[in-house]
């Protein structure tokens, strides 16, 4: 029997991967599925192809692969392509072409005066990278998608129930708060910024948690639809995407800072809005999407788990697997992680040897 610790993203992908191909699964959820206390919740997350790593180029293309057997498995559309843009001296456009060129993904490269016509709702200075395949997950959506078919396939979902501990010798038993145990001989921890609290006997690599901040500015022309897009210059790093339901009832576009969250843990975070990124973000749509009113309409707060070198940790150790595909670019990869924490839950893949969990220990 496997065990799966945590129903966010990660998690529920990694019981859904598992119970379709036939293995007893029991997910394990501290709270409600589709709770709002970690990184997994909301109707928003960029998927994207752009990456100046061609090892991430490549798994975002299994990645969507993997969106399509998942839509085609549960019934339910989850990623919508509106295609990206990538801007401003930090992205390096040019860069990115030639990476996605080299992995035939397509891909326009525009300068300003082009990128303007085509989007006049977006101020730009320099080159534009342009990829049709980007697009727009819907966490919430995805969650509740892979609990249903991990279940539907045979999974069992304790749900409210939180692992207090854990005895690991041939098997492991897990204690959870309710007096219960639960005997498996694999576990999946996919417990995203509970992660470092759980004291595991792992050497895992250090982890960051913070706090981050996302912002909905309403479209001044609702007909229009907005692709994702990804800023960087040397004052900040930003994105954009359409909101979904998060924005409201009128069409909206999620803003929100890449960098500078502010440290926590996943039991201290404070849930209160950074007042400087709102007014940092603010700024920004003022100067640079002038399609947007620059007032925010709703406004959230969720959590990163970052690694000094913001790859993966997808690694076993012992009957343990580690599933922390983080750094706030996790969301796009959902399925193909649960996949490959199956195949390692199942002894049928070697971890990639850059998310290793002793690279960086």
């Amino acid at each position: 029997m496997i065990a799966v610790v945590g129903a966010g993203l990660m998690g529920a992908a990694t019981a859904w991967q598992l119970a379709r191909r036939g293995h007893e699964v029991a997910l394990v959820e501290a709270y409600d599925i589709g709770h709002t206390h970690g990184s997994s919740h909301g109707s928003s997350r960029i998927f994207r192809r752009a990456y100046a790593d061609p090892l991430y180029v490549g798994l975002t293309g299994r990645a969507y692969e993997q969106w399509r057997e998942l839509e085609e498995d549960a019934s339910t559309p989850l990623l919508r392509t509106t295609g990206g843009l990538d801007l401003g001296e930090g992205r390096d456009p040019e860069a990115l072409a030639e990476v996605l060129g080299a992995a035939g993904v397509p891909y326009e490269l525009l300068c300003a005066e082009a990128a303007s016509e085509r989007w006049p709702y977006v101020r730009f200075d320099g080159p534009v990278l342009y990829h049709p395949g980007a697009g727009v997950i819907d966490a919430d959506q995805t969650v509740a998608a892979c609990v249903r078919r991990a279940v539907e396939h045979g999974a069992n979902a304790w749900t409210g129930v939180r692992v207090t501990g854990f005895d690991v010798g041939e098997k492991v038993v897990l204690r959870t708060d309710d007096g219960r145990e639960l005997t498996a001989d694999t576990v999946v921890i996919a417990a995203g910024a509970w992660l470092p609290e759980l004291e595991l006997p792992v050497p895992l690599p250090p982890l960051t948690v913070t706090q981050q901040q996302v912002f909905h500015f309403r479209q001044r022309d609702p007909s229009v639809v907005w692709p994702t897009l990804v800023f960087k210059d040397e004052t900040m790093q930003t994105y954009g995407l359409p909101s979904g339901s998060d924005g409201g009832p009128l069409p909206a576009m999620k803003v929100a800072e890449h960098d500078r969250g502010t440290p926590t843990t996943a039991a201290t975070r404070t849930g209160v809005v950074d007042a400087s990124s709102r007014t940092r973000v603010s700024e920004f749509v003022r100067d640079r999407l002038p399609g947007l009113a620059p007032d925010p309409v709703a406004e959230a707060t969720c959590l990163y788990t970052t690694t000094p070198d913001e790859d993966f940790v997808l690694d076993r150790h012992g009957p343990l697997v580690i599933v922390s595909p983080c750094s706030g670019q996790g969301a796009k990869f959902t399925p193909l992680v649960g996949a490959m924490a199956a195949d390692l839950a199942t002894g049928r893949a070697e971890p990639h040897p850059r998310f290793r969990l002793g690279r960086t220990a």
